[in-house]
């Protein structure tokens, strides 16, 4: 029982704890630093939006659909 209290607070310390890092890649970055009007960064950036929303809606249409199969 004990150890998985321990257990448990160290996964969940884990996923609470900041992490700092430098995902792109250096032309990536180059391309995006030189550029003064921004709009390759706000393309960029509305990309990486669209990609990351995709898995999330997936996957809460998954569990409101065994959702509602389980209340059924």
């Amino acid at each position: 029982m004990f150890t998985k209290r321990v257990f448990l607070f160290a996964i969940v310390l884990l996923l609470l704890a900041p992490i700092n890092v430098d995902a792109q890649c250096a032309m990536c970055r180059a391309v995006l630093e030189s550029e003064s009007s921004g709009k390759a960064a706000e393309g960029i950036n509305n990309g990486i939006v669209y990609l990351m929303a995709v898995p999330y809606i997936l996957v809460a249409g998954l569990f409101y659909f065994i959702y509602r199969k389980m209340r059924a």
